[in-house]
């Protein structure tokens, strides 16, 4: 549990609380992120000489470092402590620092920390507590528990892969690792349910997120789509399976996205370009536009076709009806409404070029506790020391006999 033994913890809206962090690669880190970048003190315990897997997945690496980019990217606001927690000694340390977190944040397989004597039904008694968290691919039970889970093996189980892609080309993973990444925020979501619950109560709990889980809970429309009508959704390629035209067009020089997203919308949008569309009984509500969507898409292809991308967003805008470019990273960060929302921001690093790296900011903004960038991306181990001496008064013959030891 927390004290107010320290009065240098940081502020924010999880300020004077403490996370251990155990933890690796995608999901659990970026539950522990957002936790980190809210105020709360997050202490990563990482192997010894090997850390985190993703300090090796490399290139690339950030300018004049040797830091991978993908480990920068979700381990700001953390303390590095290296801890061999297979050993008795790691073990006794883990839970003299648990005597002093608010929270636990795993993702190891299923029954993997049992044999250490800290998964959630050995810690629960001494630590009433805790708010243990455990992030998984299939979650604590059934018949998937023990399986590994990987975000494009969870994409494919949970369905979106399905629904991604041409019609007639293969089915296609999202872009980045959606599935980690939502497992990681309903993790702090849960995260933050089960403090709200201590602070009434005391009592703490362990909050079970299975990858496969929250991926078909994402699956939003499309799930109720076929609950509905028992057919299984096809893949529409950029098309909205419930709205039309809602969908990528050809412009003279590029593509954009045209959202018109109900009726009224479409009959402006037919008034200002001259289009006899509106009153056409294939295409005069958002059902017949649904029913007869290559229908529409063949009548308005050779309109969008006329003007440059910019002079669609620019003309639609003015008519407020929905659309964008579709804009490569290097335009996305160079979008002056991302940058006016301060959606990269600098931190301090010692070995990079200019002193600093950028990083991709919280999005979440509060007005009166905003996300606050205190830690950069630990180099490993770098908080050992630190944290064995600030949190649990070891002097230093003990950590250097750990060292030896080859335990920290």
């Amino acid at each position: 549990m927390s004290t107010n033994e320290d009065a240098d913890r940081p502020a924010g809206a999880l300020a004077g609380l403490r996370v251990l962090d155990l933890t690796r690669v995608l999901a659990g880190p970026t539950c522990t992120q957002m936790l980190g970048d809210l105020g709360a003190e997050v202490i990563k315990i990482e192997r010894p000489g090997a850390g985190d897997d993703t300090r090796g997945f490399r290139p690339p690496v950030m300018p004049g470092t040797e830091e991978s980019a993908y480990f920068v990217g979700v381990n700001r606001n953390k303390h590095s402590v290296t801890l061999d927690i297979a050993t008795p000694e790691g073990q006794a340390i883990v839970r003299r620092l648990l005597a002093k977190c608010d929270i636990l944040v795993e993702n190891f397989k299923v029954g993997a920390l049992a044999k250490y004597g800290l998964d959630w039904e050995h810690l629960r008694s001494d630590f009433p507590g805790l708010v243990y968290c455990s992030i998984t691919g299939f979650g604590q039970t059934g018949p998937y528990a023990p399986r590994p889970g990987y975000d494009a093996l969870i994409q494919a189980f949970g369905g979106v892969m399905s629904l991604t892609g041409e019609p007639d080309g293969l089915p296609q993973k999202v872009g980045v690792p959606v599935a980690d990444l939502f497992a990681g925020l309903y993790g702090c979501i849960g995260v933050l349910a089960a403090l709200r619950h201590r602070d009434r109560t005391g009592e703490g709990q362990q909050i079970d997120i299975g990858m496969l889980d929250t991926s078909v809970a994402w699956l939003a429309n499309q799930a109720m789509n076929y609950l509905a009508t028992g057919e299984n959704p096809v893949r529409l390629g950029n098309q909205h399976p419930n709205i039309a035209p809602y969908q990528v067009f050809p412009t003279a020089d590029g593509h954009v996205v045209l959202s018109i997203g109900n009726d009224p919308t479409f009959r402006r949008f037919c008034a200002a370009f001259d289009l006899p569309l509106a009153d056409d009984p294939r295409f005069a509500t958002n059902g017949a536009r649904v029913a007869n969507r290559d229908a529409v898409t063949a009548a308005l292809t050779p309109l969008m076709q006329r003007h440059t991308t910019q002079e669609w967003v620019q003309r639609l805008e003015a008519l407020k009806i929905g659309c964008g470019p579709i804009n490569r990273l290097s335009e996305v960060f160079a979008d002056p409404h991302v940058l006016a929302r301060g959606m990269v921001v600098e931190m301090p690093h010692p070995q990079a070029e200019g002193g600093m790296v950028r990083v991709v900011a919280n999005p979440v903004k509060l007005s009166a506790t905003p996300a606050s960038y205190r830690i950069t991306p630990p180099a490993l181990g770098e908080h050992t020391e630190h944290v064995l001496r600030g949190m649990l008064g070891m002097d230093a013959a003990e950590i250097a006999e750990l060292r030896e030891k080859g335990i920290v």
